[in-house]
């Protein structure tokens, strides 16, 4: 289940760590976010070092679908609802910026700009209140009747100058520079000191980019977030699009172009819950495409927020040199590159004109909140054999991919009980 980024990319090898550390900035975490961040206070001068428990970005980055868009999904007229017009505006211009920063890199990363369009199969008064709030904050945007997809839509909003991009060919290129440990997993938080089981580094500020963030004592990530799951066929003989297609429906398609496959996105499910998985997207391609095989098949995972924001800045607010950069909403290679701009400025005493959309510290009192406390509250009075040793909550049997997942915070594992993704650190016993 190997993805085509992991397939046709060769990643650098770091060592161990072995011994003590000292170091300006300390980086948990090697995902695209990690090591955007550290190339960047590297850039500007700053000691930095990252650790990372297995290899770099052979977890979600290493899954994803790669697209670089301010579009995400329907949320504009939610934003001006949740936060006001000039709120929303700055979360557009921030993820905007940072398709204009990934241009800048100029390394060879296949980065092509495309249009990204969000189409609705039935709601066309989804996409009227969408269009209405982006005309209100100033995006560059555009309403179409009709997409070059195989089945009828009721209308669509397209973003010109997106991009998508192979990533771990960026990685591949950034990465040999930056001060990294492999197979260094932080085991205890002290003050300004992360202890691994060959040595201890002692920074002066410490960002967390764990996908999940590890740390549950402060910033309360487990009541702020749940995991999401979906899947992606790579199609062979497939009619290839002209940019990137998503469905504003939770349960809808998208659609990319990566060289001569078709990248067909979809069966998504909350972790531990039933869901649509490969199966759905291998009815649709024989009905659509009769004529394509599957060339490769994986499956991610999205850290949720309450509030389709994500969690990027101080920890908590107690924890004045500690950071976080999680709950990317899918969205995981714009937010990156956001969450680099912002915590690259914080950690260095300057104010970032985005931290405020992004505040971890901001209200919590959002409808999702109940519905996580209450999977939660369920999932840990359910009986199971099998409990996730993060916060002891059922695990549940996943048989599309034979793995047991937690549906209350997103970890799961083998069926042997070998740990495949956060928040928990260890096994299961």
């Amino acid at each position: 289940m190997k993805s085509l980024w992991l397939d046709t990319a060769v990643l650098p090898e770091f060592p161990v760590l072995d011994g003590d550390r000292k170091t300006e900035v300390l980086i948990i975490g090697g995902g695209i976010a990690g090591i955007l961040c550290a190339y960047r206070l590297k850039q500007e001068g700053v000691d930095c070092i990252l650790l990372e428990a297995d290899r770099i970005c052979r977890g979600v980055t290493g899954s994803t679908t790669a697209k670089i868009t301010a579009q995400h999904g329907l949320i504009y007229d939610k934003l001006i609802g949740r936060f006001g017009t000039e709120r929303a505006k700055l979360y557009y211009e921030a993820n905007t910026a940072a398709i204009g920063a990934y241009e800048a890199l100029s390394v060879g990363c296949d980065l092509e700009k495309l249009p990204s369009c969000i189409y609705s199969v039935n709601h066309p008064e989804k996409l009227a209140k969408e269009w209405t709030a982006l005309k209100r904050i100033g995006a560059n945007a555009e309403y179409t009747g009709t997409v070059p997809l195989p089945f009828p839509v009721s209308g669509a909003i397209r973003f010109p100058d997106q991009a998508q991009m192979h990533p771990l060919k960026l990685i591949a290129a950034l990465a040999p520079e930056l001060k990294i440990f492999e197979h260094t997993a932080a085991k205890e938080f002290v003050g300004d000191r992360v202890r691994t089981d060959r040595g201890t580094v002692t920074a002066e500020k410490i960002i967390v980019a764990t996908h999940f963030p590890i740390l549950n004592k402060h910033g309360s990530y487990f009541l702020k977030m749940y995991q999401h799951r979906s899947y992606v066929l790579a199609l062979r003989n497939a009619p290839l699009t002209d940019g990137m297609y998503m469905d504003e429906a939770k349960t809808g398609l998208s659609f990319r172009t990566a060289g001569d496959l078709l990248l067909l996105g979809g069966g998504a499910h909350r972790t531990g819950k039933p869901g649509g998985g490969w199966a759905e997207l291998e009815k649709f391609a024989r009905v659509h495409y009769p004529e394509a095989s599957v060339a490769y098949r994986w499956a991610t995972q999205d850290c949720m927020t309450l509030d389709g924001v994500p969690y990027i800045g101080q920890y908590s607010a107690n924890t004045p040199d500690l950071f976080v950069a999680t709950g990317f909403n899918k969205w995981g290679m714009s937010s990156a590159m956001v969450a680099s701009m912002i915590l690259c400025d914080l950690v260095q005493g300057r104010k970032n004109r985005y931290a405020p959309v992004f505040s971890p510290s901001r209200t919590v009192l959002r409808p999702q909140l109940a519905v996580n406390t209450a999977e939660a509250v369920a999932n840990l009075l359910s009986f199971s054999k099998k409990r996730c040793p993060h916060l002891g909550c059922a695990l549940k049997w996943n048989a599309q991919e034979r793995t047991w997942d937690c549906p209350c915070h997103g970890s799961r594992f083998t069926e042997d009980g070998k740990l495949l993704d956060n928040p928990a650190t260890g096994d299961l016993k």
